[in-house]
């Protein structure tokens, strides 16, 4: 594992892994990081939709926006 030294290299870093997104809204997301930006804005492919850590839907490829996210985690 290479050396993280910014907030944006642990995203590259889990780049093509799934990670579990948690939203303001008290949302969560899984699904494999596909692309991001500057302002951490997310794709996810594969992207499922939790709540009480069960799967309320499947939704393929979703796009989140930086602004709505608070925790951004690789699924163990």
């Amino acid at each position: 594992m290479s050396e993280v030294s910014r907030p944006l290299d642990a995203l590259n870093e889990a780049r093509g892994k799934r990670v579990i997104i948690d939203l303001k809204n008290g949302r969560q997301y899984v699904g494999k990081l596909r692309a991001f930006d500057i302002h951490i804005n997310v794709v996810l492919e594969e992207a499922e939709e939790r709540a009480d850590g069960e799967v309320k839907r499947k939704m393929g490829t979703v796009f989140l926006r930086g602004d709505t996210i608070t925790i951004i985690s690789p699924q163990v």
